[in-house]
């Protein structure tokens, strides 16, 4: 399949802006069944400097700095993908979670696949006793990997409320936890501090979910907008399997990838510092579009 994505972010402030430096993790990736066709990103007011680099995730980190005063900027980004891969099915056989665990623990390299990176807490998912717990139940002993991961994220789906009034980014696990309501990124925090309480290596991934559904189906909660699932490393063998537990699906066809790393704030597609305004509105909109 054949996408093309177009993601505006507006950024409108109270009084005018003299310096604003960001970055953009604005580039879809390539692997694992996605190819990136093009991407080109236009930024108003121009910025005087513009740098590339990849960050220790491997994900495209555009810096910008803006010198010009301003009271609006806006940043268009335009990409082509091709998806092309095929999830293993729910009840498809995997190593016992223990061995997953056992391997991860043991891994001796620190490169940004390598599992042993995405096994403890981070800035957003702190590892705490009652998720762990909740997460538990998914995985008896001896059960296959996947097969937990895909109770788990069931249950998510079924005993937690998409609510996106509920929450902000900033909101605690804990309370998401304690509320069961929230967005996208909030049950894909949840599930991975829960794998990361069993120390199962689970990663954040931002992207995108195509926004006409298949003949038949119900449309997906969280298209038009940027997306989030968990990507979690299932051994050797079957490798990084995405998992998104708003929608209750295996990561296939219908999600492009831009960005994976510990927890949101590795990956936010937009983030930085500006100097001039108090107040700021903030506008995004997403579109996905199937070409073939």
């Amino acid at each position: 399949m054949i996408y093309d994505i177009r993601h505006v972010t507006t950024y409108s402030y109270e009084s005018s802006v003299s310096f604003a430096r960001c970055s953009l993790r604005l580039e879809p990736r390539s692997g694992d069944g996605q190819e990136l066709v093009s991407h080109s990103v236009e930024i108003r007011p121009r910025p005087v400097d513009r740098n590339v680099r990849r960050d220790f995730f491997g994900t495209h980190t555009e810096s910008i700095l803006i010198e010009a005063p301003h009271r609006t900027l806006r940043i268009d980004s335009r990409s082509r993908v091709s998806v092309s891969r095929q999830a293993p099915g729910r009840a498809a056989p995997s190593p016992a979670w223990e061995s997953v665990r056992d391997l991860a623990f043991e891994s001796t390299s620190l490169g940004p696949a390598s599992p042993i990176g995405y096994v403890f807490a981070s800035s957003l998912v702190p590892v705490q006793q009652p998720v762990t717990s909740y997460a538990s139940r998914s995985f008896p002993a001896g059960s296959g990997v996947l097969a937990g991961a895909v109770d788990l994220m069931h249950r998510i789906r079924t005993e937690f409320r998409y609510d996106p009034k509920a929450t902000v980014i900033s909101t605690p696990l804990k309370e998401v936890f304690e509320k069961r309501h929230g967005v996208c990124q909030d049950f894909a925090h949840v599930m991975i501090a829960g794998l990361r309480g069993l120390g199962l290596p689970a990663a954040y991934v931002s992207g995108y979910l195509r926004t006409i559904p298949p003949p038949g189906q119900p449309r997906l909660q969280g298209a038009d907008a940027t997306h989030a699932w968990v990507s979690l490393w299932c051994g050797e063998g079957l490798g990084w399997i995405g998992l998104d537990p708003t929608n209750d699906i295996l990561v296939e066809n219908d999600h492009i990838e831009l960005a994976m790393g510990r927890d949101f704030s590795d990956v936010s597609p937009v983030d930085g510092i500006i100097v001039g305004s108090r107040k700021q509105k903030l506008a995004v909109a997403v579109d996905v579009l199937l070409v073939e």
